[in-house]
């Protein structure tokens, strides 16, 4: 090589550098851009309000989730995945850059009034496999901001709630040159608007509608034949509205189905790391919103073809999505500093059912609509949770969409005693400190924090608390102690 360069006229080189100089930086052919192009293509499939109490491969026996279903028989199920925040915007934010919300300022909501946004200067997983020489494409719900934070080169579009007819626009990005990573997010199975039904009992439609969706078929569900979970109501009510939130579900696994029908045609099945997750639990009441176990134990399935793992494995690891990006990251073989990052890659034991060292997860929830002001701190050391409730002198607020659920409507109408196994005013008024033994408690039930047989650990998981918010830059430190470190000058240095 060297004696062949030796040989090239001058001028020839000249140009060559001219030319490579004067290139747009986004084209130069940089080591870090050429790099990837073995890389595997990443898939971050992302549904809407999703729990693992409606997925049969968690367990659902009633529920129709063949294509999900079969993504956990040739992968891996996550058994203890968490969101940090049960609140779409809040979560998502987590999702794409592996920091908790409280240390980026996405504390809620980012549409309309709401209007909270991430800090200028996060660098987000789509923006860093995009200069690592990815392309980056997302479809679907997006709900985060600033758009030059959270930048994907390609916006595809298509119905939200359509999952077959968003696979199908995704067909350009499958079959890229370039290694690809695709955000699909479904609103699928968000409760649909009008959130308030006339009359008041009537199911929310979860999106679904009678004429149905085009290429999707319609799977309906017997009211009396759903499972109800622990924490809700056995009612009529709720019986019809999870129903119809089946009903949603079936139409998103429709749509996984497709797209990764389209991934086997391309060929690229082989080389394609594949994600399932949602952003937070359930859309009723005592799940969606709450830091209790249905609004924040979540759905992970995962199938790389490049990491030899057995079909069907099962992972009990403590994971959350603060280690989403960088697991990625890793998967793509993209090299980061790991202090960049609240959470650890979690690729080296994704095959390991009982890995060593992943047993404590934390939350962090602090709006959902600006009007829930509510900020709550979790965490969870193997079995035991504590969950700190910072604004517990005031009533716990509803999103508008859950107020006005029939399955909350018909407790409150009625005046009854419990909600579910909760008593609605337990639920609706909570105290500073909720500590619980999941292993003999897993409905959150009997809160420990004022049996002295439990003292130590509680002051143990308190301290785990404050060194969380102190590490994390957590600006709700303040309400411990009134310590104020964290809060600066006030000045942009």
């Amino acid at each position: 090589m060297k004696t062949y360069i030796s040989k090239l006229p001058i001028l020839t080189l000249t140009l060559s550098a001219l030319l490579f100089f004067n290139c747009g930086t986004k084209e130069q052919p940089t080591e870090s851009i050429i790099k990837p192009n073995n890389s595997p293509n990443i898939i971050l499939f992302v549904s809407d309000d999703h729990g693992t109490d409606a997925i049969g491969a968690y367990g659902n026996k009633v529920i129709k989730t063949p294509n999900l279903d079969q993504l956990a028989a040739e992968g891996v199920r996550f058994n203890n995945a968490y969101c940090t925040s049960a609140s779409c915007a809040a979560s998502r934010s987590v999702i794409l850059t592996g920091l908790y919300g409280h240390a980026t300022g996405s504390y809620g909501h980012v549409h309309d009034y709401h209007h909270f946004s991430s800090y200028d200067n996060i660098k987000s997983l789509p923006v860093l496999l995009e200069n690592s020489g990815y392309e980056t494409a997302r479809i679907g719900k997006y709900h985060v901001a600033p758009e030059s934070v959270y930048h994907f080169q390609k916006v595809l579009e298509a119905d939200p709630r359509n999952t077959v007819e968003m696979a199908e626009q995704c067909k350009d990005v499958l079959n890229s040159d370039k290694p690809f990573f695709l955000y699909f997010c479904t609103d699928d199975p968000h409760r649909g608007a009008p959130f308030e039904s006339d009359p008041w009992n009537t199911p929310n439609s979860f999106g679904n509608k009678k004429e149905g969706y085009e290429g999707v078929e319609t799977i309906t569900y017997d009211p009396k034949d759903v499972v109800v979970p622990s924490f809700l109501p056995d009612s009529q009510e709720s019986r019809e509205e999870i129903a119809q939130y089946y009903q949603s579900v079936s139409r998103i696994d429709q749509g996984f189905g497709k797209l990764m029908k389209m991934l086997k045609e391309t060929g690229k099945d082989k080389n394609t790391v594949v994600i399932y997750i949602s952003d937070n639990g359930m859309a009723f009441p005592g799940a969606k919103t709450t830091v209790y176990e249905p609004g924040i134990k979540l759905p992970c399935i995962i199938k790389d073809p490049l990491a030899n793992l057995k079909g069907g494995s099962v992972n009990n690891a403590l994971v959350s999505w603060t280690d989403l990006t960088p697991t990625i990251l890793d998967m793509a073989g993209v090299s980061y500093d790991s202090n960049d990052f609240h959470g650890k890659s979690f690729k080296k034991i994704l095959a390991e059912e009982k890995p060593e060292g992943w047993d404590e997860i934390y939350a962090s929830h602090t709006f959902h609509e600006i009007t829930m002001y509510y900020p709550m701190r979790v965490v969870r050391d193997k079995n035991y949770k504590l969950i700190r409730n910072i604004a517990w002198c005031q009533e716990y607020p509803f999103a508008s969409d859950l107020w006005a659920a029939s399955t909350w409507q018909e407790v409150y109408r009625n005046d009854k005693e419990f909600f579910g196994k909760r008593k609605v005013k337990d639920y609706l008024f909570r105290p500073e400190f909720e500590l619980f033994d999941l292993s003999n408690d897993p409905d959150e039930s009997e809160n420990l924090a004022n049996d002295k047989n439990y003292a130590e650990v509680l002051e143990a998981l308190k301290n785990k608390m404050k060194d969380f918010q102190l590490k994390t830059k957590d600006p709700w430190l303040i309400t411990w102690d009134h310590d104020n470190s964290l809060q600066g000058t006030g000045v942009n240095l």
